[in-house]
């Protein structure tokens, strides 16, 4: 395995990595979900294309502005990190066509501000963002998230919140329901689809065995 984490544009991440905030305790946003979500790119670049550059420096400033997922600033938090993200490159003399692909893909990358990615680079870093959300991943970040939210797992009352809507912010095994499992059917490109139907499918025989566990008897299988 190379040692560089950001190769091969190791020098560029070396420029942009200080430019980040510093640590502040959401281990669901710090450099290793920048690198994981890095890793997705590069996967779904070598099979799409695209300006691996341009998709490098989106990567590390897509959460370069950090808004708390319960803050009321949520849904703007991709537009302050574009904006600030167009700052730091104008301020590191890139051209203006560069520097504006790499701030429509920070823009763009984010569920909840609900844009649309026009160019393949933003497409893929949407869709690499994405895939940390869902699978393995996307199941330790839920439940780390909820936890320091002050979230309780489930409603032991009513498991399944039968004749009630979802309550995400109460109960974590909600937000499954609420966004996880909607996020595999919006991905951008056919490699991003394939990897997220693949972890999509992980969610699912989770969920299936944490009801199971927890009720003490079968729940539907997952499809």
């Amino acid at each position: 395995m190379n040692k560089q984490p950001f190769f091969p544009f190791q020098a560029l991440a070396d420029t942009l990595l200080p430019f980040l905030p510093e640590d502040n305790g959401d281990g669901s946003h710090d450099l290793s979900h920048i690198h994981r979500v890095w890793t997705n790119a590069q996967v779904i670049q070598a099979k799409e294309g695209g300006d691996p550059e341009i998709l490098l420096a989106a990567t590390l400033l897509h959460d370069c502005v950090p808004v708390e997922k319960n803050s009321p600033l949520r849904a703007q938090a991709s537009t302050l990190s574009a904006d600030r993200a167009a700052r730091i490159l104008n301020g590191l003399s890139w051209p203006d066509s560069r520097v504006n692909a790499v701030a429509h893909a920070v823009q763009t990358h984010s569920f909840s501000a609900a844009l649309i990615p026009t160019t393949l680079e933003a497409k893929i870093l949407q869709d690499s963002d994405r895939l940390d959300a869902i699978g393995l991943i996307g199941v330790a970040r839920c439940f780390y998230v909820s936890g320091r939210m002050g979230s309780a797992l489930y409603d032991y009352t009513n498991p399944l919140a039968t004749g009630r809507e979802y309550q995400d912010k109460r109960f974590t095994i909600e937000h499954f329901h609420t966004k996880l499992l909607r996020l595999a059917s919006g991905f951008q490109t056919p490699e991003g689809a394939r990897l997220a139907a693949i972890r999509h499918q992980r969610l699912e025989s989770f969920l299936h065995e944490f009801m199971d566990e927890i009720t003490g008897q079968p729940i539907n299988e997952p499809s």
